[in-house]
């Protein structure tokens, strides 16, 4: 043992385990009187929302929710959804935010696997969380949230009312986070390439660092004003539910992400960040394009965007309205963003086009993420920085989940060789600039949600008239990706474009049907295994991700 070993050990007062829930009890202490949330006629300070999140982990924890439990939220981006990012990890509990746009089937599935003891869901998805909760088959508790911003049908499912529960319990002295920073603070699904959902675990030191990436990464000054385009269910908001915290932001919530209110919320509200898919910002751009005087008393507004690459129309058009675009990616397994395309300060000086096809890339590794390259995945050594020899994007390091749940098997070859496999293939450019090529894995990015290609086919295939079947993706622009079906037929059956997307409609989730069926011959091997890259290339899919 050296001298340093000696005496040193780790103490309470000087080892303390990272936790974003940290960074609400700071910003309460410190700016309770600040603004933290704006929700239609709702206003809530930090002291306020730090106090709502007390009182929401108290009533959790009377109902027997604690360390290693699951709590599942169907939830819009409004202020409830925001306290259950901070209450459940409080409790040592973990957060499962259930996709708002899933089947009933799917949400029953989810909340089984990962054993969800609660659910807190808003009245508007009533009809789906019934179907779900009857496909469940064992007992739940529901709490029901009366949004003051929703006005339309929805019945009450639950024994508890979200307000009512509130105010029915004293706030928790603390929101303390754990005692270990590798315990789980979310699980989050996400389709694999065989079309079963993978319950991605993520941890509170990953939690904590990414949200402090986002800081770094966008320059993001105090006190922020930031609007809920993102779906805080998709990855946690990309952490940002806890960076908006950190900053003593406002949380500016929107419960629909439609152009027209985005660009009113940024008008009266002062906004100047946001995340977004490339079809919201498409969308901004059609709006303003049409009636001019939306983007009137808009001040500099920041925004990020993800998903399949941004096509260069969109850049071009955000940079015409004077919006910063900072281009990130990254997966679920990432906690969301974990590169960013840096813009350098000589990219200025380029032409408009040279600067589009810069800032598309998928850029260098977080400031906290370990690593990131491209690598050959049978040999596990980074490819020359060339920009043409093609490899597999691989991450490394404490914004990287801790596995997938109940699944050793997918888990093990993720992190084979000590990197994460992202089954995204891409080339390393001479300035070590990431730029996506392909995806290995058979998944379309419509409007920021992934899509399992055969998940779509399964559906397929189950119509009686249909032979053989395959999905890719084709460019969408106002989705940015959405899925072409290649169908051939059995010997003597009929069917129709129509016939076969109303048949998916009755299996899949809506926006996971195909947008157009094409009855052709399907290329295949001499073995008969469908060979997607021809099909890719006669959909042009291919130019989505350039």
């Amino acid at each position: 043992m050296n001298i340093y070993d000696q005496h040193l050990d780790p103490t309470p007062a000087n080892h303390v385990a990272l936790s974003p829930v940290s960074f609400v009890e700071r910003t309460a202490e410190v700016f309770g009187d600040m603004p933290a949330t704006v929700h239609g006629a709702r206003r809530y300070t930090w002291a306020q929302v730090r106090e709502r999140s007390a009182r929401l982990a108290a009533a959790l924890r009377a109902l027997g929710i604690g360390h290693g439990d699951t709590v599942s939220t169907l939830l819009p981006n409004t202020p409830e959804m925001v306290e259950a990012h901070y209450a459940v990890p409080a409790l040592g509990a973990v957060i499962n935010t259930l996709n708002t746009r899933l089947d009933a089937p799917l949400l029953a599935w989810q909340m089984n696997h990962c054993e969800a003891k609660v659910l807190i869901a808003d009245r508007e998805f009533a009809p789906v969380v019934a179907k779900a909760l009857a496909a469940l088959g064992r007992d739940i508790v529901v709490i029901d949230v009366c949004d003051s911003e929703y006005t339309g049908p929805g019945e009450r499912l639950g024994a508890h009312e979200y307000e009512a529960l509130l105010a029915a319990h004293e706030p928790l002295p603390r929101l303390d986070g754990p005692a270990n920073e590798w315990d789980a603070i979310a699980v989050s699904y996400t389709s694999g390439t065989t079309g079963d959902p993978k319950g991605v675990v993520t941890h509170h030191r990953g939690a904590y660092l990414n949200a402090v990436s986002n800081v770094v990464t966008w320059t993001m000054p105090q006190f922020p004003r930031y609007l809920w385009t993102l779906p805080m269910f998709h990855c946690n908001g990309w952490c940002f539910p806890w960076t908006v915290a950190l900053q003593a932001g406002v949380h500016v919530c929107l419960r629909r992400v439609e152009p027209q209110a985005i660009l009113a919320a940024m008008r009266d509200h002062g906004v100047n960040h946001y995340c977004a898919a490339p079809i919201v910002h498409n969308g901004i751009i059609s709006a303003v394009a049409e009636n001019p005087a939306l983007k009137d008393g808009i001040g500099a507004v920041r925004g990020m965007v993800a998903g399949a690459a941004p096509p260069a129309a969109m850049i071009e058009g955000m940079a015409r309205m004077g919006f910063q675009i900072t281009h990130v990616y990254g997966l679920t397994e990432v906690y969301g963003p974990a590169s960013v395309a840096v813009a350098r300060p000589s990219w200025a000086e380029a032409e408009l086009g040279e600067q589009v096809r810069l800032n598309g890339r998928q850029g260098v590794r977080y400031p906290l993420q370990e690593g990131m390259t491209v690598m050959d995945p049978e040999t596990m050594t980074e490819v020359p920085a060339d920009g043409q020899t093609m490899g597999e994007i691989m991450f490394r390091g404490n914004i990287v989940m801790k596995g997938y749940l109940k699944n050793p098997a997918s888990t093990a070859k993720a992190f084979e060789g000590g990197w994460f496999h992202t089954g995204d293939l891409a080339v390393l450019e001479p300035d070590r600039y990431v730029k996506i090529k392909d995806r290995s894995k058979d998944i379309i990015i419509s409007g920021g949600e992934n899509i399992s290609s055969i998940e779509v086919e399964d559906a397929l295939y189950r119509h009686p008239a249909v032979l053989a079947c395959a999905v890719v993706a084709r460019p969408d622009p106002k989705w940015g990706e959405s899925p072409l079906a290649y169908v051939e037929l059995r010997p003597g059956a009929q069917t129709t474009e129509a016939e076969l997307i109303a048949h998916c409609r009755t299996l899949l989730a809506g926006y996971k049907v195909p947008k157009a069926v094409r009855f052709e011959p399907i290329p295949k091997t001499s073995t008969g295994k469908i060979q997607k890259f021809e099909l890719r290339e006669r959909a042009k899919s291919s130019s989505a991700i350039e």
